[in-house]
C-alpha cells in the first residue's frame, strides 16, 4: 500500500513528492508514463529554451522548500533530476495510468500494461502538454508525419510552418529560421501572449527578413501535394512546405479524468476545493490541469506543498 501515489512525474508532481517525503511522509511514488520525469520539458522545449517560474509576469510567493527561479530547459531538469535523486524518491516511469478507483482502503491505479497498484491518497499532476492542442480541420493521412508538434523532427533546409501565437510558437520561429525556410502563421495580427525577451528576438529575424509571417489569418484546411503539405488560408491563398509544427497548446486529457468519474465544470476542468481535493475524497489534483487557463511552474509548486501539508495531516489522525 502507497501511501501517496502521484500520477505525473512534471514538476508539479516532483514538488508533491518532495514536500510529503520533507513532513515525514516515507512511501511515495510516482507515475510516469514517459520515459523519464519533466518529458513536456524534454519534449516540447528545443535546447536552450528558457523556462519561466511564473506564467505571463504573474508574481507568486513559492511556499514549500524547492527555490525554482527562472532558467532554461538543461538547468530546470538538472534541478528536478538532483531534487529526485537527494530525496530518493520512487519514480516509476512508463507506467501509464489509465484507471484510478476508490476502493474500501483507498485506491486502485491500473496502468495500461496490466498492472495494479493501492494507494491511500492520490494526486494527479499530468498537464495538459502532453497531449497538444490539434486544429480542428482534418490532417490527411497520407501527410501525418509532416505536420508535428514539436521540432524534433525537422531536417535541415526543410520548408517550415510554424502555426502559433504563443512563447513555443515564436521560439521555434526564430530559432529555426535561421537554418530552415520559416514561415510564421498565426490567426492574430499581434502576438499578446509572449514575454519580452522572445518579442525583442522576434523582431530581429522579421526584420532581417529571416523569418517570414503570415499573420491575422487562419489556415482552413491541408492537403497532401507530391509528397508535401499544401496549406489553404482563409484569405484563398495556398502554399506548399515541407513540414508544418503546431504549437498551439493543449489540452485537458479529458477521457481519463472520465473514467476516474470526477465531477468536472462546464469548461471540463476538474471540480476541486480550497485543498485541490476533487469530488473524490482522498484524490487531489494540481498544476495545469487543475486550472482553466495556463499556470505557472511556481503556482504547481505551491499546489504539491499545499497537497502534501493536508495529507500529513490526515495521515497522522
Amino acid at each position: 500500500m502507497i501511501d501517496v501515489a502521484i500520477v505525473g512525474a512534471g514538476t508539479t508532481g516532483i514538488s508533491t513528492a518532495i514536500e510529503s517525503k520533507k513532513l515525514g511522509v516515507e512511501n511515495v511514488a510516482i507515475f510516469e508514463k514517459g520515459e523519464s520525469y519533466l518529458t513536456t520539458i524534454r519534449k516540447f522545449y528545443k535546447d536552450g529554451k528558457r523556462v519561466d517560474r511564473d506564467y505571463k509576469g504573474q508574481e507568486v510567493t513559492l511556499k514549500g522548500s524547492i527555490d525554482f527561479c527562472d532558467g532554461n530547459k538543461e538547468s530546470t531538469l538538472d534541478l528536478f533530476g538532483s531534487l529526485l535523486s537527494s530525496n530518493q524518491i520512487d519514480l516509476k516511469p512508463q507506467t501509464d495510468i489509465e484507471r484510478i478507483s476508490k476502493t474500501e482502503d483507498g485506491f486502485e491505479l491500473l496502468s495500461s500494461g496490466g498492472e495494479s497498484f493501492k494507494a491511500r491518497f492520490v494526486v494527479i499532476a499530468i498537464g495538459k502538454m502532453g497531449q497538444p492542442n490539434k486544429p480542428s480541420y482534418a490532417i490527411p493521412l497520407p501527410i501525418r508525419s509532416l505536420v508535428n508538434f514539436n521540432a524534433n523532427s525537422i531536417q535541415k533546409d526543410e520548408k517550415l510552418l510554424i502555426v502559433g501565437g504563443g512563447n513555443s510558437a515564436v521560439e521555434y520561429a526564430y530559432d529555426l529560421c535561421k537554418t530552415n525556410p520559416t514561415t510564421l502563421n498565426y490567426r492574430r495580427s499581434e502576438f499578446a501572449r509572449i514575454n519580452d525577451a522572445n518579442a525583442q528576438e522576434l523582431q530581429k529575424v522579421i526584420s532581417s527578413g529571416e523569418l517570414q509571417t503570415k499573420l491575422g489569418v487562419d489556415i482552413v484546411a491541408l492537403s497532401e501535394d507530391s509528397g508535401r503539405v499544401c496549406v489553404e488560408f482563409a484569405d484563398s491563398t495556398k502554399e506548399t512546405y515541407d513540414r508544418i509544427i503546431y504549437a498551439i497548446g493543449g489540452s485537458t486529457p479529458l477521457d481519463f479524468l472520465q473514467k476516474c468519474k470526477l465531477e468536472l465544470d462546464e469548461k471540463q476542468t476538474p471540480k476541486s476545493s480550497e485543498i485541490h481535493e476533487t469530488s473524490i475524497q482522498d484524490l487531489f489534483i494540481a498544476g495545469d490541469i487543475a486550472l482553466q487557463s495556463g499556470g505557472s511552474i511556481a503556482i504547481g509548486l505551491n499546489h504539491g506543498y499545499e497537497i502534501a501539508q493536508e495529507i500529513a495531516k490526515r495521515l497522522k489522525n
